[in-house]
């Protein structure tokens, strides 16, 4: 019996047909009696069927196999993984970039951003980049972050607390739900 949709590069992801290695099987599918038959019987009544003998599930005892045209059974998995994936939510990260001495308006230009970026359900990563010796001063690049923090308690929550990572001191903040 040939194997129905299925080009020949495509290695199979089930084993189809003849390539069940069971010697009884649990037949399932539309228009069949459920039930335990012996594998040459259940090939037989794929065939009969004009559709394809597909293990569903191979570690059960018996194997779990479905009589189905084994070409729509592969496009619907496709198209069930499909939905998943775009039913999946996306992380968005914006990155906000502070230097240890940043004065007032430059202060509040950022919070405008931030606030836009965490209503819009992205997450807020604020980081004080130290330059050479600004270093010495991570008690500023501290305070500015916790002042930063404190601005955006209505629009988010802080997820990391600021540490030190390299030159950067980090804080990272999501957005209320």
């Amino acid at each position: 019996m040939e194997i129905r949709g299925r080009g020949q590069n495509d290695k199979p992801q089930h084993r189809v047909n003849e390539q069940i290695r069971a010697a009884s099987v649990r037949v399932v599918g539309e228009n069949v009696e459920a039930g335990v038959y012996p594998l040459k019987e259940a090939l037989a009544m794929a065939e009969a069927a004009g559709a394809d003998l597909v293990e569903i599930s191979p570690n059960a005892d018996p194997p779990v196999c479905r009589i189905i045209d084994y070409s729509k059974f592969l496009y619907q998995l496709k198209k069930k993984q499909k939905e998943i994936k775009a039913k999946s939510v996306k992380v968005v990260v914006k990155e906000i970039r502070f230097g240890p001495q940043t004065d007032d308006h430059d202060f509040n230009f950022k919070l405008k951003h931030a606030i836009g970026f965490l209503q819009e359900g992205a997450k807020v990563r604020a980081y004080v980049f130290f330059k050479g010796r600004s270093i010495l001063f991570k008690d500023q690049g501290a305070d500015l972050l916790e002042r930063f923090v404190n601005a955006l308690e209505d629009y988010g929550k802080l997820e990391s607390a600021p540490m030190l990572e390299g030159k950067k001191m980090i804080v990272v903040i999501a957005p209320k739900k």
